[in-house]
C-alpha cells in the first residue's frame, strides 16, 4: 500500500494545539463523583521502556568538535572522514599499498581520519534497522504474574465468532483489530518501543491498544494517569486521537465511567474516550448495543452522542466496510440518534480504509439522502486531521477524503484546526467538544457556500 508521507503535524496551527504533548493548556479530567473506585490492587510494575544509550564520545561527534589529536599540525582542525567510512586495507589489490601516492590532498586526511576511534568507542550492541511487520508477526513476551492476567489474544478479534458480516474487507479490518491488540500487549509486556516495528499505517490503532493498557494499569494502581500522560507526551505523541479512544476502552472493560482517575490529559481530546467507550460496547456486547440498541446508562446527552460517534466507527467494522450494509444498519437506528452513526461512520472510512472510492461516493449520497452528509464529512475531517498529525497518510485516505468531503486531506484536517482555534485556549467540557465537531460541519458547509 502506498503511503504518503507528511510532516509531523499539519500546516494550520490548530492541529498542532491538538498535539500539545508538554501539557500546557490541559485540565483535570472531571470526576465522576457516583463513579466506584476500584478496590487496591498489586502495584503492576511500570510498563514504560527504557530510553536508548548515547555512545560515550557521541555527542563530542554530533556537535563536531576536534580533539588535539584530530588537528593538523598547523592548529587548524582538518575535515573529518564520515563515521561510516572504513579504513583501507592494504591488503585489497584495489587499494594502493602506499596511501601518500595518492594526489588529492585528501590523503592526509584519510590517513589521520578518526573512523577507526569512533568505531572504537561505539556501543557493543550494533544498530539492527527491523523491517517493519504485520501485528501477528511481531513477536512480544508474554509476562509472568499479575501483569500476565491483562494478556489479550489475537484470536479474540476474529470476525467469524463475533458474528459480523463477512466480505472483502474482512482481512483488513481483522488486521486492524490485531494491531489495537498488539499495541495492548506490548505495553504489558514493557516493550512499548516494539509498536514502532509495526507497518507505519497500522501504528495509529496499535497506539489506541497502548492508550488502553495504560490506562488500565493507571487505574488499577492508582496513579493518577502517570502512564497514559508519560505515553502522550512521549512515544504516542503523534497519535492523540487514538491514544484517548483507547483510553475509552479501558474505561469500558472496567465497568466504569471515563475518565475517573485521570488527570491532567488534553482538556478536549479527552472526551474522545466516550467515543472509545461506544467503540467497545459496540464491539463486545454487540447484541445489546446494536441488536437491542441500547446505549450506557447514567449518560447525558453530550456523552451519549460521543458515544454513538464511537458506535458508529464500530459499525464500519460490524458490517465489514460494506456500505450498503452500513447504510441499512444506521437506517435502523433512530432519527436522533443516525447524526452521530454517520460521524462515526466518517470517521472509520477515511482513518481505516476497506471501501473504493465509488463505494465511499454512494455513502456520501445515502447521509445526504438522510439529512446528515454535514455529520458524516465532520467524521472524516477528524480522521484527517489525525492522519496528518501522526505524519503518515495512506491511499485509501487520500483516496476517501474527496469522496466524502469534497476536498483533498489538508483542507478537510483545516477545517478541525480552524473550528479548535475558534474555540480559544479553554475549552474542556463535553459543550466545547460538541461546538468543535460543529463548526467543522460549518466550515464544510461554509466551503460548499462559496464554491
Amino acid at each position: 500500500m502506498r503511503l504518503t508521507t507528511f510532516s509531523p503535524v499539519s500546516n494550520a496551527e490548530g492541529t498542532r494545539v491538538v498535539a500539545q504533548s508538554d501539557g500546557a493548556g490541559r485540565a483535570d479530567a472531571e470526576q465522576i463523583p457516583d463513579a466506584e473506585r476500584p478496590p487496591g490492587a498489586e502495584q503492576i510494575p511500570d510498563a514504560g521502556d527504557s530510553g536508548a544509550r548515547t555512545a560515550p564520545g557521541a555527542e563530542k561527534a554530533e556537535a563536531g568538535q576536534v580533539t588535539e589529536a584530530e588537528k593538523a599540525p598547523g592548529g587548524t582542525p582538518e575535515p573529518a572522514a564520515p563515521a561510516s567510512a572504513d579504513p583501507a586495507d592494504p591488503a585489497d589489490p584495489a587499494v594502493p599499498t602506499d596511501l601518500t601516492a595518492q594526489t588529492a590532498p585528501m590523503d592526509a586526511v584519510v590517513a589521520t581520519a578518526p573512523a577507526a576511534r569512533v568505531v572504537a568507542t561505539a556501543p557493543v550492541d550494533p544498530v539492527v534497522t527491523t523491517t517493519p511487520v504485520d501485528p501477528a508477526e511481531l513477536e512480544l513476551t508474554r509476562p509472568r504474574g499479575l501483569p500476565g492476567l491483562f494478556w489479550k489474544d489475537l484470536a479474540q478479534v476474529d470476525f467469524g465468532p463475533r458474528r459480523f458480516r463477512l466480505g472483502p474487507a474482512r482481512e483488513r479490518l481483522e488486521t486492524v483489530s490485531q494491531s489495537f491488540l498488539t499495541g495492548f500487549n506490548a505495553v504489558i509486556a514493557g516493550e512499548t518501543g516494539r509498536i514502532d516495528d509495526i507497518h507505519e499505517e497500522l501504528r495509529g490503532f496499535a497506539y489506541e491498544g497502548a492508550g488502553m493498557a495504560c490506562t488500565t494499569l493507571d487505574v488499577l494502581t492508582i496513579t493518577g494517569g502517570r502512564r497514559l500522560r508519560d505515553l502522550l507526551s512521549g512515544q504516542g505523541m503523534r497519535y492523540p486521537h487514538m491514544i484517548h479512544m483507547g483510553a475509552g476502552w479501558a474505561y469500558a472493560r472496567l465497568h466504569m465511567r471515563p475518565m475517573w482517575g485521570i488527570r491532567s490529559v488534553h482538556p478536549l481530546l479527552r472526551w474522545l474516550a466516550f467515543d472509545g467507550f461506544g467503540f467497545h460496547q459496540g464491539f463486545f456486547a454487540t447484541d445489546r448495543t446494536v441488536g437491542r440498541q441500547r446505549s450506557a446508562g447514567l449518560m447525558d446527552r453530550t456523552r451519549r452522542a460521543i458515544f454513538d460517534q464511537g458506535l458508529g466507527r464500530m459499525l464500519w467494522f460490524h458490517e465489514c466496510a460494506g456500505v450498503d450494509d452500513v447504510i441499512l444498519r444506521i437506517a435502523e437506528f433512530p432519527p436522533g440518534r443516525r447524526a452521530d452513526l454517520w460521524s462515526g461512520v466518517g470517521l472509520a472510512a477515511t482513518y481505516t480504509g476497506g471501501a473504493s472510492a465509488a463505494e465511499l461516493e454512494r455513502l456520501s449520497v445515502a447521509a445526504a439522502e438522510d439529512g446528515f452528509r454535514a455529520h458524516l464529512v465532520q467524521g472524516s475531517a477528524f480522521a484527517c486531521a489525525s492522519r496528518l498529525i501522526s505524519g503518515i497518510v495512506p491511499e485509501h485516505t487520500v483516496a476517501a477524503t474527496p469522496a466524502l468531503c469534497g476536498v483533498e486531506v489538508d483542507e478537510a484536517g483545516g477545517w478541525t484546526d480552524t473550528a479548535l482555534i475558534a474555540l480559544g485556549h479553554n475549552a474542556h467540557s463535553g459543550d466545547h467538544y460538541q461546538i468543535w465537531r460543529a463548526g467543522i460541519r460549518k466550515a464544510w458547509a461554509r466551503r460548499n457556500r462559496d464554491s
